[in-house]
């Protein structure tokens, strides 16, 4: 342990931080040109460096908490470093932990073992040594996790005009709430500006695609979505309920004095270097605003049909079905099972100089070079059927309708098929063949639609088997012939694979998600069954004995190749 002698740890501040910005440059996790834009601002303000990284975003608090222990030769603080009891609870004040971000972790001999998230905050071990008349030795800690270790601790022994917002009781004055002013002001404290964003940072370094802030009676549950699967992480400070939503909506131009409607808004930053949008929802509760956050990371999103898993017989006869001139070419499953990114992806393909592309989507989720993207507006009238009547008067060659939901949007992209254009568009159905008889509940008729529609493609999301610790097993002959597993495979004994869990996959076994799919391609013998308004069976089933793989069997052949497992598959998916 090394003791922390009464002058400071280092000397020399500015060399300090510069070497600690090479250090983080060295390992990866600070781009350089970040660190020199870090600098720049740092020569203007008070801050540290250590402060400054986390809150543009440009470094993770956990890799800037590792490397200065390095440099200073110091422990980082666990979880299992934390104390159960309070230690010197009667002489220190929270509001001087939670402004100092230190705690006192427990006592070794005559000296104060202390938690810091800045080690070089001499101010802090000086009063720390004057209070408890004890030499202290300085331990690093990661501030998000510091900062929920004190609330845990003394969250509920706050002193007087300790807690940053008090929660009113239940039927209580609504004059007795924080005013808007005072909710600002809380708003930009630096601890909750600390816990936000860590809050992004953490969600984006664990590949979460989005962030849930839940308000209950007794606590604010975090929740992030990862893989498709949500997983709870630390719970918001109970004294931050209401500042940290605040926050949350300043940043995303929201009006903070409206808690009774819900909101949309959508936030820009950088983490690490990195731009990402987040687009935020907003929803009143019994207790509270809920706030929903989605990362889009333009950078990370694989617009390429290999890495969204479309591949095979599926792929050939959708590059075929993009390839024709004009008509429409539908996408359709359920919310959140990647029909837009395959959208985005097959607008890359089809990105040309020769060609006037123009989308209408809402929102517009990635801005693609090269193609005109209209966001709707419903409060102005700005909607898909508005757009697209607008849309034929430029002159495209492709358009772009981010969903068809009523017999208007509908009938305009038939008319832009039927008079050159090729249309790409979703829906929400179960399968391919349903979307056929979901354009006819619509109102379009049959005859448009044989004539227009080129073909559909359905697709689901499962997760991916972690590739570091997945684990082969022989399927039993009765799951073999119930599944009939040896259609897909000429071994004698089919290999199916399991989750393990390891560090790689912080133990869930998956790692990713991947796509099942399945492309109907407009037969004249499926023409003539949409015709005679036949039912979905016979049609999927005109659409299989036309080579179409189903999503089963998509599934059934990944399962086997031990992209997932067969659980992912049954849970998306059913034999026709």
């Amino acid at each position: 342990m090394a003791e922390v002698p009464a002058d400071m740890l280092v000397t020399d501040r500015d060399g300090f931080e510069r070497e600690l910005g090479d250090l983080l440059v060295r390992r990866g996790k600070l781009d350089p040109r970040a660190l020199e834009r870090a600098l720049r601002v740092r020569g203007g303000g008070r801050d540290s460096l250590l402060e400054l990284l986390p809150k543009l975003g440009l470094a993770a608090e956990r890799d800037i908490a590792e490397a200065a222990a390095q440099m200073l030769d110091l422990p980082v603080v666990t979880g299992a470093d934390y104390p159960t009891v309070a230690l010197l609870e009667d002489k220190v004040s929270v509001r001087f932990l939670h402004e100092s971000r230190v705690l006192p972790l427990s006592e070794d001999g005559g000296a104060i073992v202390l938690a810091m998230a800045n080690p070089l905050d001499q101010y802090a071990i000086d009063a720390i040594r004057l209070l408890s008349g004890r030499s202290v030795l300085a331990r690093v800690a990661v501030p998000a996790e510091l900062e929920a270790a004190i609330e845990k601790l003394y969250g509920r022994n706050k002193k007087a005009g300790d807690s940053l917002v008090e929660a009113t009781e239940e039927g209580g004055d609504e004059s007795l709430e924080p005013d808007v002013e005072r909710l600002k002001d809380l708003a930009s404290e630096a601890p909750v500006i600390r816990f936000v964003n860590q809050l992004i940072t953490r969600a984006s370094e664990q590949r979460a695609s989005d962030i849930h802030i839940e308000p209950f009676e007794n606590q604010v549950r975090v929740r992030f979505r990862i893989d498709g699967a949500l997983r709870e992480v630390e719970p918001v400070p109970n004294r931050y309920r209401q500042a940290v939503v605040s926050r949350i909506k300043i940043m995303a131009r929201l009006n903070i004095a409206e808690r009774r409607l819900p909101q949309d808004g959508r936030i820009k930053l950088a983490i690490r270097g990195v731009p990402i949008d987040l687009r935020i929802a907003t929803m009143p509760t019994m207790h509270g605003e809920s706030v929903v956050m989605r990362l889009l990371d333009r950078q990370s999103v694989a617009l390429d049909f290999a890495a969204l898993g479309f591949g095979g017989p599926s792929l050939e006869r959708w590059l075929s079905i993009l390839g024709r001139p004009h008509g429409i070419v539908l996408i359709t499953g359920p919310t959140g099972s990647g029909k837009t990114t395959t959208l985005y992806a097959s607008l890359v393909r089809l990105n040309k100089m020769e060609r006037k592309i123009l989308t209408i989507e809402d929102p517009v989720e990635y801005q693609l070079d090269g193609i005109n993207q209209t966001q709707v507006k419903h409060s102005i009238g700005l909607t898909f059927a508005h757009v697209l009547r607008s849309f034929l008067r430029s002159d495209p060659d492709i358009l772009m309708v981010g969903e068809i939901r009523d017999k208007e949007t509908a009938d305009n992209a038939v008319q832009a098929a039927l008079t050159g254009h090729l249309v790409l568009s979703t829906l929400h159905t179960n399968s391919a063949a349903s979307s056929i008889t979901r354009l006819i509940d619509m109102g379009v008729a049959d005859y448009l639609i044989t004539s227009t529609v080129n073909g559909i493609a359905a697709q689901r999301l499962v997760r991916t088997l972690c590739r570091s610790c997945r684990q082969p097993y022989a399927a039993l002959p009765e799951l073999v012939a119930q599944l009939g597993l040896q259609r897909y495979t000429q071994a004698p004994e089919p290999t199916l694979y399991r989750a393990g869990g390891c560090p790689a996959c912080h133990g869930t076994g998956f790692h990713g998600r991947t796509s099942l799919f399945e492309t109907l391609v407009m037969t004249d013998a499926v023409r003539r069954l949409v015709l005679r308004h036949a039912e979905v069976n016979e049609i999927h089933r005109a659409a299989v004995e036309a080579g179409m793989r189903s999503m089963y069997d998509d599934g059934m052949l990944k399962a086997l190749a031990g992209d997932t497992t067969i659980e992912e598959v049954l849970q998306v998916t059913r034999e026709n």
